[in-house]
């Protein structure tokens, strides 16, 4: 699109101070300054969306969105007037006010009430060069209102809820996913337009330990007393002592190069001692990555305690309110646990109050400064506007809300059989197989097809759980290739890979280790052959689904942005900074459209351990990649599955009981064991109530009988919140009917449905599940209470004994072994169905509506045929359901459309739960009514 486009303009001075587009309005600001826009173009996309694009050359031409479709939605209306240097752009939703001198932008509401604007002098387009090509560092600070918040931008792993004041990275990593939409508290979002390595929200660069003032452990200025030990269990053992004044070993290789070299990581220990000083008042920011054991003690004070396996390092940010010139003791303790070390710390000074108030987009690279405002009466309309913008989150096949079973990793084709057999012994619900990597010849990565040896018959194998079990199959395929297999050949020759690892002769992990690359996903003839591969050699068998692995891309882990564009340059699109993070989606982009175009009617799914902007239109839902087996990771799970699910994106889950454990619970001893039995039970009653429900992870195994015997509490708890989640089913359903049909999300941060309410602004450890549902899992080994908090404004029931509580109040839950305390909104209509060992078992020919009394109350069941996309033509129903508190009636209402198979019958049993008549969860319990429904309408009154 070439922007002299003129219409109309008027004139400021002796010069077109703005021209008007078709779609909007193009200024050239008055003030040049060094990285300042020659042009800021506004494009209205929709009533309430406007797009804002700035060029540092006034005749440059608008980039293709990887993602985004700024088409205009409908035929929006708007205006424009000149009013004394600023310029207004106005729709019946949303006016955006640009001041003609600085091009800086401003949004305000219906009423003329400001929501959000850029900073004057805000805007960045610093020119840079990328494999030749003259691009730009890109950057736009926003100013907001002091009691904002701000949620999405994918999934982290700090333990955040609300992002303000921090410093989000987004960079493709594993556990990170990098999604640039900003959702926030006050009804607006933003998406910015840009896939290269970006920095939000308070972008300053951390700096170095060494940036405060430091002192030895003996009161020397200038660094700590760095203490080496080669025995992690006697620290006293010195093999070293060094002044240090910065802990940066934070990407592969760094701790070869800078640790000493008599130091052994596997075996030892090193301590930072000493004391710091700054001059500066106010909360402080220090950000740790770690692997191994990590403690720091401030003022003798315990105030991190953490541990992640040595091969994928973890995050974790401390503020700490220090007083100006006051010296604090320091102490950090780090046992590596492993040949390949990692850990960092560095620091952030305070922020003034008016920095408090603001937030910037940073990003490297860029042709322009692209990003979309959406202005929304709630925080669900603006993830509408997300969707609108980069597609509707496709239906997953209904079997996928139920139980699946993974193990990395199953090794022959008779454990998955033992497995799935052994699950249906035990009538355990179980929906879904998964067979993880490495199921290919050892030196064959990239050829996708089965070691004969291990799997002699995987045509037999899947049919077997397919008719046999009524089980399904899904196959991990990781977009890597190793060289000299015939695959990686074909690719090579095509010019299909990047080649970068090839030439560095960089070998994997596995056996003597192989040298491998990755296939170029921005290449289209790339990504069909990627798909044709997969048709020939799997989907050809009937494999049901697809574990994208290791998509950031993970050529090689834990590499920083920089080696990361290395690896991955050429791209077929160009500059490999320009496209960094945008991977995961168009390898889910190749998968999708190659299914859908091989078999139109099946739906496809796809588990991806990272994702973009728009990939819910892909079919892939996220995990959220190798976390550790330890109660903080468990917490941390709460806040990143919500953030993830708010960024637009809603199909979200992780590994129940957490991927990678420490060598005490490999061959635990019985005090071990039990807290490993433990954690695995909570984590299970959590897991039950995100949106895919599945299991994953290193030995010990995860299975419900590996984890425990039949009689113990564990195996009894995990079976409840099994069948729990079946009975489920038409709830969890209606809401993925919901999130593609209503742009819903399923996993809810509590801001979103108590936006008023503001002690749920920064909650971290409980979120709704779907519009009723309170979830609250436990994450700290022998907890038997749980502090909740129940939003204000409406009161509360226990799920289990049906008992009423107050909203707005602080509850210490009873949280036994065997549960964990879940709450049911008031005013709220759920739907049980039918016990079931898998989802196609039976239809739900009964139903339980439990209605929760006191407020108003509705629920639209949502039911289609399951598996196809029939749905997209209107091949689905809904019913209706009201309650009102008034007229202490129930509505069931005429069932509107229709779907091959659809039940033309069914009985639903009305349970009324009361605040002077609780009833407990109980499917087995003689109903308040009954009644037969034939999709007429039906009134229900209670007595």
């Amino acid at each position: 699109m070439i922007l002299a486009f003129p219409v109309a303009c008027s004139c400021y001075g002796q010069r077109a101070d703005f021209v008007k587009t078709n779609d909007g309005i193009i200024i050239h600001p008055d003030l040049i300054y060094p990285g300042s826009a020659a042009a800021v173009q506004l494009k209205v996309i929709g009533d309430n969306i406007i797009k804002v694009i700035a060029f540092a050359d006034k005749n440059s031409q608008a980039d293709k969105s990887l993602f985004i479709d700024s088409s205009p939605t409908g035929h929006p209306k708007w205006t424009v007037t000149n009013d004394k240097g600023f310029v207004r752009l106005e729709t019946s939703r949303v006016t955006a006010v640009v001041n003609l001198q600085t091009g800086a932008v401003s949004f305000l509401d219906a009423g003329g009430k400001k929501i959000l604007a850029e900073k004057e002098f805000g805007r960045q387009l610093v020119p840079q060069i990328f494999d030749g090509e003259s691009l730009y560092n890109i950057r736009q600070d926003f100013v907001t209102s002091p009691d904002d918040a701000w949620y999405g931008l994918g999934q982290h792993q700090d333990g955040l809820m609300n992002y303000k004041t921090y410093q989000v990275q987004l960079f493709q990593n594993n556990t990170e996913v990098a999604v640039p939409f900003l959702v926030s508290k006050k009804n607006y979002g933003i998406v910015w337009d840009n896939a290269s390595y970006t920095k939000f929200g308070d972008v300053r660069d951390y700096q170095p330990l060494s940036a405060l003032k430091l002192f030895s452990k003996t009161g020397e200025q200038g660094w700590l007393t760095t203490s080496y030990s080669n025995d992690k269990n006697d620290s006293s053992k010195i093999i070293a002592n060094r002044p240090e004044a910065t802990i940066s070993y934070e990407f592969l290789n760094d701790s070869k190069l800078l640790l000493p070299k008599e130091f052994k990581p596997e075996s030892g220990m090193a301590t930072w001692e000493g004391s710091m000083v700054t001059e500066i008042n106010g909360v402080h920011k220090f950000r740790f990555t770690y692997a191994g054991y990590v403690k720091v003690w401030m003022e003798n004070k315990l105030i991190l305690d953490r541990w992640r396996q040595a091969w994928n390092p973890g995050s974790a940010i401390l503020d700490l309110n220090l007083e100006k010139g006051k010296k604090y003791g320091f102490r950090l303790e780090w046992i590596p646990n492993g040949g390949e070390s990692y850990l960092s710390c560095k620091w952030l000074p305070p922020l003034t109050a008016e920095e408090k108030s603001s937030f910037s987009f940073s990003s490297e690279a860029g042709r322009q400064l692209d990003y979309y405002f959406i202005a929304g009466q709630n925080m669900d309309s603006v993830i509408s506007g997300y969707r609108q913008l980069t597609g509707k989150a496709t239906l997953l096949p209904k079997w996928t809300f139920g139980f699946w079973q993974s193990r990395e990793r199953y090794r022959t084709q008779q454990e998955i059989l033992d497995v799935v057999g052994e699950f249906r012994k035990r009538k355990i619900p179980l929906d879904n197989i998964v067979q993880d990597w490495f199921y290919w010849k050892e030196d064959q990565w990239g050829s996708q097809q089965f070691d004969e040896k291990r799997y002699p018959h995987p045509d037999s194998l899947i049919d077997v759980l397919h008719k046999n079990y009524n089980a399904h199959f899904m196959i991990s395929v990781w977009p890597k290739f190793y060289e000299g297999v015939s695959t990686y050949n074909e690719f090579y020759e095509k010019g299909w890979l990047y080649k970068r690892n090839i030439a560095d002769r960089q070998r994997d992990w596995v056996g003597p280790g192989y040298v491998s690359t990755f296939y170029d996903v921005f290449n289209k003839d790339a990504q069909k052959a990627f798909w044709d591969l997969l048709n020939k050699n799997l989907y050809s068998k009937r494999v049901d689904a697809w574990w994208m692995d290791a998509s950031e891309p993970d050529i090689l882990s834990n590499v920083s942005p920089q080696k990361r564009k290395e690896q991955m340059t050429p791209t077929a699109l160009g500059p490999s900074a320009l496209v960094l993070n945008a991977y995961p989606m168009q390898n889910a982009k190749g998968i999708y459209e190659g299914q859908r175009a091989t078999n139109p009617n099946d739906r496809v799914f796809i588990l991806t351990r990272s994702a973009f902007t728009g990939s819910q239109k892909y079919a892939a839902a996220t995990w959220s990649g190798d976390i550790a087996s330890r109660w903080h990771d468990m917490k941390n799970q709460i806040s990143a599955g919500v953030n993830f699910s708010m960024s637009g994106i809603p199909y979200w889950t992780m590994d129940i009981g957490g991927f990678a454990v420490e060598n005490r619970f490999e061959k635990p001893k019985e005090q071990d064991l039990e807290e490993w039995r433990e954690l695995q039970t909570r984590w299970y009653q959590f897991g039950a109530f995100v949106p895919l429900f599945r299991s994953h992870g290193q030995f010990p195994y995860r299975e419900i009988f590996n984890i425990a015997p039949e009689d113990h509490p564990a195996y009894k708890s995990i079976l409840f919140y099994d069948k729990l989640r079946y009975r489920l089913l038409p709830y969890i359903y209606s809401l993925a009917g919901a999130a593609y049909h209503n742009n819903g999300t399923i996993m809810r941060g509590l801001v979103m449905d108590f936006p008023t309410d503001t002690a749920v602004v920064n909650l971290n450890d409980e979120y709704l599940f779907g519009p009723s549902l309170l979830i609250n899992p436990v994450y700290t080994y022998k907890q038997t209470i749980r502090k909740v908090y129940l939003p204000g404004g409406r009161g509360w029931f226990g799920l289990y004994s049906g008992k009423f509580f107050n909203g707005g109040q602080v509850l210490l839950a009873e949280a036994p072994y065997d549960r964990i305390p879940v709450f049911v909104r008031e005013g709220s209509i759920i739907p049980f169905g039918p016990g079931l060992e898998y989802t196609s078992q039976k239809a739900a020919d009964t139903i339980s509506l439990f209605v929760y009394t006191g407020k108003n109350a509705s629920f639209d069941l949502y039911e289609d045929e399951g598996t196809n996309y029939n749905y997209e033509k209107g091949a689905f129903s809904i019913i209706t359901f009201r309650y009102d508190e008034k007229k202490k009636t129930l509505t069931i209402n005429e069932r509107k459309g229709e779907f091959p198979g659809m039940l033309q019958k069914r009985v639903f049993n009305i349970i009324w739960i009361t605040q002077g008549k609780p009833r407990i969860l109980d499917f087995d319990q003689s109903p308040d009514a009954q009644l037969v429904y034939e999709g007429k309408q039906k009134i229900i009154r209670k007595k």
